[in-house]
């Protein structure tokens, strides 16, 4: 190639390699705040209270589930090993499952106003908060973004709602600052579900603390990840990039995008590998634009917006079971996007009117959305069709 022609390709490459300035957190941050707002739950209480369909379908559904169980016991762990895949699996799944539990709990609370159910969010909050010191092996950044992720969802509904209080809530936020926050602040350059994961678990906490630098040192790399996970043709001839993996030719970019050299409006740097991980990333991606909506500042009229509203477009078609081209990861996709499309749908579609055929086909064919037993939490009920 000449050395003109390598020089423009190095300039194409440098200037797809994006970090975005820091965003400003609130003056006084929103409670409760993360993910769901103190509106939003009173919408789905007035909803399920009056028998109203789908929320009542979802809340049922929650309320049968495992993580409602108000006799589980939960199974604390001074060290969480997760080894690949959670291989070893040391505490891995009952960290998720009792994050996950208390957060159903929580919800509970609000909706029935039942405060058995507030209490045992409470128990299993304090038994975690009294052991945790660390998240060690290879998936310990990831398992802490996705325990992370839903922590502060519970403590928030709890800290804020439940008047019976919470004597150890100041315990339960030493956690979040000393064994969860470091873990997750600095991201990852692993495939971009994990820093989207991470970047999720890193504001939700920092909304907790009311922790104004780590929120805005989570949201600018939460902007620049999101920018290189999700392609728009706008972008230009290769995808977006984060500047510390320094993908600095087309090769190295293709690699990264599991060798996908197609690059169209919607496909994401996971597509390739399964619908299920790039589900992961998209869900992240719909979170932490909610938590920020609430928080004062709306992200959905941003390219974030944007990114979402076609990758979610993207992933549904084909989940929905439109043919792939051949073009497209040769051909061959891996279904199993999961119960991620209601955060996103109703902040684009319901609430600002965009048009969203494909996911609007597939989340209602899925309602009423359930859990991911990862990070995902009973979704319709929260946000389904949910103005405000």
């Amino acid at each position: 190639m000449h050395r003109t022609a390598l020089l423009a390709s190095a300039a194409a490459l440098v200037a797809g390699a994006l970090a975005w300035p820091a965003e400003a957190a609130p003056a006084t941050f929103v409670h409760p705040g993360v993910t769901v707002s103190q509106g939003q739950l009173d919408f789905a209480r007035t909803k399920v209270n009056a028998g109203a369909q789908p929320w009542k379908g979802a809340f049922d559904r929650m309320l049968a589930s495992k993580y409602a169980d108000l006799n589980r016991t939960p199974k604390p762990r001074a060290v969480v090993e997760c080894g690949s895949y959670s291989n070893p699996n040391y505490g891995c799944t009952d960290e998720r499952e009792d994050a996950i539990a208390a957060y159903t709990d929580a919800l509970a609370w609000y909706v029935t106003r039942d405060e058995r159910y507030a209490k045992k969010a409470i128990q299993l909050m304090d038994a975690w908060s009294a052991v945790i010191t660390d998240h060690t092996n290879s998936n310990a950044p990831l398992q802490t973004g996705w325990a992370g992720s839903t922590w502060p969802r519970a403590a928030e509904i709890i800290k804020y709602t439940y008047p019976g209080g919470w004597s150890n809530s100041g315990r339960f936020a030493t956690m979040l600052r000393n064994v969860y926050l470091p873990e997750v602040i600095n991201g990852s350059n692993s495939n971009g579900n994990w820093e989207l994961s991470m970047m999720e678990a890193a504001v939700g906490i920092s909304v907790f603390l009311e922790d104004k630098t780590s929120y805005d040192k989570a949201m600018a790399k939460f902007r620049t990840r999101t920018a290189a996970y999700v392609y728009l043709a706008s972008d230009g001839d290769l995808p977006k990039t984060v500047p510390s993996q320094n993908l600095d030719t087309r090769a190295k970019v293709v690699a990264y995008w599991q060798g996908q050299s197609t690059f169209v409006t919607g496909l994401t740097q996971e597509t390739c590998r399964d619908l299920t991980h790039t589900g992961y990333g998209i869900s992240a991606i719909s979170h932490v634009a909610e938590t920020s909506r609430i928080q004062g500042q709306d992200l959905y009229g941003t390219d974030v917006g944007e990114r979402l509203r076609q990758a979610l477009g993207f992933q549904a078609r084909y989940e929905l079971g439109t043919a792939v081209p051949s073009w497209l990861c040769g051909g061959s996709l891996k279904p199993g996007l999961g119960p991620v499309t209601e955060v996103g749908y109703n902040a684009l579609h319901h609430r600002l009117g965009m048009p969203m055929t494909n996911t609007q086909t597939l989340t209602e064919r899925n309602r009423p959305a359930g859990s991911n037993n990862l990070f995902v939490a009973w979704e319709t009920l929260t946000h389904g069709d949910n103005p405000s």
